[in-house]
């Protein structure tokens, strides 16, 4: 598998911002659609989608897997996205592309993949099931932050983002957005580093265009006058599902098999 080093200039308004470089490594079939990305001991874990096996995969940054852990008791009916804190990995069976779906639900996983319960949400605002394309009641993306996770809407039908704190606890919610971010994007994943307070989001246009949102020194307390950068990740044919905050200036990402080639995991980083 070969590595691919590409650099390009941001500009706004003919200055200068940054220098975003990329490195990617293709990656096995057996993780065609990963949707999600998490470290675990010095290595990565990832799943893939819908219909897949209720399984998380260790793989290096080189895109050898390393092995696959079946979580018991668990279901992969759409799985998204995936988080983790000091003490257990929450995955999301959160996917609703048509707005269907009454059995949403984020899975609670120890760090030995023993499934130790099951976090159950329903949307506040949503009263009507009948299948709806553009609708706003699909998530992709979740963050582990301080004591709560961040879900983030993927809306088809204002390309904005409704964001929703949901508790760690075991329990049943219903939930209601605590912030809205105007992305011009369908959202496909986040994570938050809170060395770096930074948080990011990946999304796409319905052009297949792919973006990288930057959110420096994210307060939760203060989340609706959270600012962000967005920066064009110019990859195509591609779809980025997952992302993995390193620094401020360095992320990972993965994208699926779009048909033309293999999965990829990339490094991005800002340089200024």
């Amino acid at each position: 598998m070969k590595n691919l080093y590409l650099i390009f200039l941001i500009f706004s308004s003919g200055t200068l911002l940054a220098q975003l470089s990329l490195e990617s490594v293709n990656l096995p079939k057996k993780i065609d659609e990963t949707s999600g990305l998490e470290y675990f001991k010095g290595h990565f874990i990832t799943h893939n989608d819908s219909g897949g096996k209720p399984k998380l995969y260790s793989f290096t940054s080189e895109g050898d897997i390393l092995k696959s852990y079946k979580i018991k008791g668990a279901n992969n009916k759409d799985w998204e996205e995936l988080t983790a804190d000091n003490n257990f990995i929450y995955i999301c069976d959160t996917g609703n592309n048509y707005a269907t779906r009454k059995d949403l639900k984020i899975y609670k996983v120890d760090k030995k993949f023993i499934l130790k319960d099951s976090i159950l949400i329903r949307y506040k605002n949503q009263n009507n099931f009948e299948r709806k394309r553009k609708n706003r009641y699909d998530a992709e993306a979740i963050a582990s932050v301080d004591s709560v996770l961040l879900l983030f809407s993927k809306d088809r039908k204002t390309l904005t983002t409704q964001v929703y704190s949901i508790p760690k606890a075991a329990n049943s919610y219903i939930i209601e957005p605590i912030a809205e971010f105007e992305v011009n994007g369908l959202i496909t994943a986040a994570d938050y580093d809170p060395i770096s307070k930074t948080l990011a989001l990946t999304s796409y246009s319905f052009a297949g265009d792919q973006y990288l949102y930057r959110f420096l020194n994210f307060d939760l307390k203060n989340i609706k006058d959270s600012k962000f950068e967005k920066y064009t990740i110019p990859v195509k044919p591609a779809q980025i599902e997952a992302v993995k905050v390193e620094d401020s200036s360095t992320f990972w990402l993965t994208s699926e098999d779009e048909g033309e080639g293999s999965p990829r995991l990339f490094k991005a980083c800002l340089n200024y």
